[in-house]
């Protein structure tokens, strides 16, 4: 089983593909069902590839992150283990914090920001 420190300097910052399987697995759930999930949690933003899930799943198993609880019909079923749960969340609510506050700073300074875009000479490389 990894470390804390190690898991931190192996998962973070945290991919969005990454999130999505943790944060689905606050429940047990097995490969497909964490897709399906992933999926609707993002309005199909998010869709997850098998192979991306399996091999994840297979890492996050390894580093102690996840653990599998027990086998249906040939599915693994997957549970996170309770310190990543913390880990995850508390990503979350810093995500969550960010955007208000990128939110709350665009619309205080809005009328007097000057949006500046790159002007590229079309002749030189």
């Amino acid at each position: 089983m990894m470390s804390l420190e190690g898991a931190r300097k192996r998962y973070l910052p945290m991919s969005e593909t990454m999130f999505y399987i943790l944060l689905s697995l606050k429940q047990e759930r097995h490969g497909y069902a964490i897709m399906q999930h992933a999926k609707e949690l993002t309005d199909a933003r998010i869709v997850l590839g098998a192979g991306t899930v399996y091999s994840s799943l297979g890492k996050l198993e390894g580093d102690g992150l996840i653990s599998a609880v027990r086998e249906e019909d040939r599915r693994k079923i997957y549970i996170i283990t309770p310190w990543d749960a913390a880990s995850c969340m508390k990503k979350r609510r810093a995500s969550r914090n960010y955007l208000v506050i990128r939110r709350d700073f665009y619309e205080r300074e809005k009328d007097s920001m000057v949006f500046r875009f790159p002007v590229y000479n079309a002749g030189r490389l």
